[in-house]
């Protein structure tokens, strides 16, 4: 452990370019630490990353959003000067197929009323759906679960959900925010994020979405490591590691070698298996190492699918919406969330979330139907001319949070001296989104200050009704 929590001088390896490792590397970069960053990719982002379509001649990405309640994914944002990059909504459209539109709307009521308003007039829920609502609510006015023990599917039979509640409104939150179905996802996580959308405060669910390609948004976190005196190498896949008799680490990256008192893996799960499995130890760390491999195979993908589409005319004035009872759970209006003159027509970013059954499907098997289901939320798609699209697959674009993974997620801390972990897999209260990933890497750095929690900014205050519970 680094002596009381300075870390000035102390040589930093940071393995991984994405929201976990930047947000590591800024803090102690900061804090005088003397960080090298290595990415293996030639942009940064990780996950949440953009890059050029040769075939599309297109910047494209796979849509990824900000909440109101992500405080350390807003801090990494505000020290990296991306505050004027980020377009804020208080209002959510529900779309049912023929136009008819709910909207989710925030009200001048102190929390947990801010919603009520408009989800007592939503048209896409009956009484029935919106008193069940209500009732599966109340259980978390004291918090969320803190026992991993329940899947959503469950908690939706104990609590007596109905069917137009799940399909309307439980089911698109999930799987928007989980990234799997109600069967497979821990009640803990959903629970966390009901309570921190819908109920801890006003600002908890406002969607900010970015204005420009992820890795134009997140490269600014380069230059907020850059100027704190760190360094970020691209195209530096590390191939080796090997833990020095001094306790030391030697990383090699082609023909290049870095030495570092500490490395962070900023990686995910899969890799993190990879370059642990293969890393060569003092003797008496390789049941640490065994321990920490034992956790990893626990962990298990959920992809997620982008359908990108350019039309030749605006095909509706809505920036974002929530389509319900159709495969296609997200619509974003990309030309109109970037500022395009309206002659450049409609970039348009569908989302297919949790998508196992769909990742096997040819092109056409997931562009024809898709198609033909946006036509019946937006018309004027059908009278539109297509110009070109595209489909990014992204198999591994999360862990799944099935019931019971809470006890195999790792800390920061390894039981390997000098050896940290960050990624939002790894321990840090929240399922596998952005905010996950920055506070993983605040952890990861507070460890190697000597004080865990150093870096990481506080969740939101319970605020108006909510704080009397």
């Amino acid at each position: 452990m680094v002596p009381g929590d300075r870390v000035s001088g102390r040589k930093v390896v940071v393995v991984g370019a994405g929201v976990a490792g930047l947000s590591a590397a800024s803090v102690l970069a900061k804090d005088g630490a003397d960080v090298t960053v290595l990415e293996r990719r030639p942009y940064v982002g990780g996950r949440a990353y953009s890059y050029a379509h040769p075939a599309l001649e297109e910047v494209v990405d796979s849509q990824h959003v900000l909440l109101g309640c992500c405080t350390n994914l807003l801090a990494f944002c505000e020290d990296a000067g991306l505050a004027g990059k980020v377009r804020w909504y208080d209002r959510q459209t529900f779309l049912e197929p023929g136009g008819r539109a709910s909207t989710i709307a925030l009200s001048g009521l102190p929390a947990p009323l801010h919603y009520a308003g408009s989800f007592l007039k939503a048209s896409m829920l009956s009484v029935a759906d919106k008193l069940a609502i209500a009732r599966g609510l109340m259980e978390f006015t004291h918090g969320y679960p803190q026992v991993d023990d329940e899947s959503v599917l469950q908690w939706y039979r104990r609590t007596r959900q109905t069917d137009g509640a799940i399909r309307h409104f439980w089911e698109p939150i999930v799987l928007a925010t989980l990234n799997d179905c109600a069967a497979n996802c821990s009640m803990k996580y959903a629970g966390k994020v009901f309570y921190e959308l819908f109920l801890k405060t006003s600002v908890g669910g406002k969607l900010g979405i970015p204005t420009v390609p992820l890795s134009e948004f997140y490269g600014a976190g380069t230059r907020l490591v850059e100027a704190n005196g760190g360094k970020v190498e691209l195209r530096s896949s590390v191939e080796s590691m090997t833990q020095q008799a001094d306790g030391r680490w030697l990383l090699t990256s082609g023909e290049t070698s870095f030495v570092a008192d500490d490395v962070i893996l900023a990686l995910p799960f899969e890799q993190t298996q990879r370059l642990v499995g293969g890393m060569a130890l003092q003797g008496a760390d390789d049941d640490e190492r065994a321990d920490l491999l034992g956790k990893i195979e626990r962990f298990v993908h959920s992809p997620f699918i982008s359908i990108l589409l350019w039309y030749d005319r605006e095909i509706t004035d809505l920036d974002h919406a929530w389509l319900l009872d159709t495969t296609i759970q997200w619509f974003f209006h990309k030309s109109r969330i970037r500022g395009y003159a309206k002659d450049r027509g409609s970039y348009v970013e569908l989302v297919i979330a949790g998508s196992k059954t769909e990742l096997p499907m040819t092109r056409a098997e997931i562009l024809e139907p898709a198609l033909a289901e946006l036509v019946r939320f937006f018309p004027e798609a059908g009278r539109a001319k297509l110009v070109k699209s595209g489909i990014l697959k992204e198999a591994r674009a999360t862990f799944s949070v099935t019931t019971g993974l809470d006890q195999y997620r790792p800390s920061q801390r390894t039981g390997i001296p000098g050896l940290f972990l960050a990624g939002d897999w790894t321990a840090t209260d929240w399922p596998s989104t952005m905010e996950g990933a920055a506070r993983s890497g605040r952890l990861a750095a507070g460890e190697v200050a000597g004080d865990r929690t150093k870096y990481l900014v506080p969740e939101l205050r319970a605020e108006g009704l909510m704080r009397l519970f």
